[in-house]
């Protein structure tokens, strides 16, 4: 999966001699805007991303980037989803009329919708697993939240399960933000519908309107109807299905945030604050989010036999649905795959880097600079990766305390 973030004032689409030109917009702080020539049949991108508040796009650029497969989603200011340009759907008229069938039965309905939450649960679950790593004073477990789940006979029963769940999700997914961000909960966001006053939630607003975009775009090649969901109600202009297909993969836009606050990519240039004081994100800061979504959503994982990625898996999970509703398949699942992150930069393993002693290391096979580095990372707030044949000192260090040959 491929993203191009346009921003800024003056963006400019056409065609010209059959290539599509796009140039970026400008800003007052940023570089000359960049410029992009695709040629027929040669574009690598899925999907562009309109941030910009002026510029152009010729009926010709629209045609030619539909005829091509490409996606175009226009964001408002704040980060939602204003609308979406997809290329033609499937015509399979069964597949639509399979699915207002299993909205109208009562018991479907329900049973579809406990499998979004069912997942959800489980992606909230491996995401602070992996924090916990990093942080050990978070402490989460979704076994009382599933056992209500199992047992709750409405749709608002089950809103009201997941409601507590996200509770406790973003009151643990806080303790890895550093208090720098102004970071307390997302809960308030769904009272207060103004916008964001903190950077973590803006970014996560912006992230999830991607992700919004890209549930469109699968639910669209599939031919299913983005305004049907199972779990959401219907409203008028709401997309409830792409909000429905939100609810398992909210994990990618989750970690995308995580690891852009911990490497130190995002900071305070990259937002404004309006005349309401909410926080909006700049061209610069729209990009950097766009790119760690997009690397999410390139990011291996093995999906039965075979290896694939999230935007892929994201599509195959849709269709799964459909032919669910067709009854093509007698399984539902969204759980599976599972997110396999590892992290060598753990709470752990920097105890230990700690602990070596330059003696000890040197003992190893290695020398003191590699240790006074490593000793640097361990003792700094932001992520760091080891060598395989580095971590592997370290657990053979480990491997002779164990043994008593040297002192922790």
């Amino acid at each position: 999966m491929k993203l191009l973030l346009l921003a800024g004032y003056g963006i400019d689409m056409h065609v010209e001699g059959g290539k599509l030109h796009i140039k970026e917009g400008g800003s007052l702080i940023e570089d000359e805007p960049q410029k992009y020539v695709f040629f027929p049949k040669r574009i690598d991108i899925d999907s562009i991303v309109i941030y910009g508040r002026s510029g152009n796009i010729t009926l010709d650029a629209i045609r030619w980037l539909i005829k091509h497969n490409v996606q175009i989603s226009i964001l408002n200011w704040d980060g939602k989803l204003l609308t979406t340009m997809l290329p033609p759907e499937s015509t399979n008229v069964k597949t639509k009329f399979a699915q207002y069938h299993a909205f109208e039965d009562q018991e479907k309905r329900l049973e579809i919708a406990k499998k979004f939450i069912e997942a959800k649960f489980n992606k909230s679950q491996v995401v602070l697993d992996y924090l916990k790593l990093r942080y050990p004073e978070i402490n989460f477990d979704v076994s009382d939240e599933l056992k209500k789940l199992e047992e709750a006979r409405t749709i608002r029963e089950v809103m009201g399960v997941e409601g507590g769940l996200a509770w406790k999700y973003w009151n643990e997914f806080s303790k890895a933000i550093p208090k720098k961000y102004d970071f307390c909960s997302r809960i308030d966001q769904y009272r207060r519908p103004m916008g964001s006053g903190d950077r973590v939630n803006t970014m996560l607003n912006y992230g999830y309107a991607l992700l919004e975009s890209e549930c469109l775009r699968v639910i669209n090649t599939v031919g299913l109807d983005p305004h049907v969901g199972f779990l959401h109600e219907m409203n008028p202009s709401k997309n409830s299905l792409a909000y429905d297909l939100q609810e398992p993969f909210r994990f990618l836009v989750d970690l995308a945030v995580i690891n852009l606050v911990e490497s130190g990519t995002i900071d305070k240039k990259d937002f404004i604050t309006t005349e309401n004081y909410n926080l909006r994100l700049r061209g610069s800061g729209a990009k950097k989010v766009v790119n760690e979504f997009s690397n999410m959503l390139n990011q291996a994982v093995g999906y039965g036999d075979k290896q694939t990625s999230w935007g892929p898996t994201l599509l195959l999970k849709v269709r799964g649905l459909a032919h669910y509703l067709a009854g093509k398949t007698k399984e539902l699942d969204f759980v599976n795959p599972e997110f396999g992150g590892q992290r060598v930069d753990s709470y752990e393993i920097r105890q230990k880097i700690l602990s070596i002693s330059y003696y000890d290391w040197k003992k190893l096979g290695f020398s003191k600079g590699t240790l006074h580095y490593m000793k640097q990372n361990a003792k700094s707030d932001k992520p760091f990766s080891l060598n395989s044949h580095v971590l592997e000192r370290v657990r053979a260090w480990e491997h002779l305390v164990q043994e008593g040959q040297v002192n922790p």
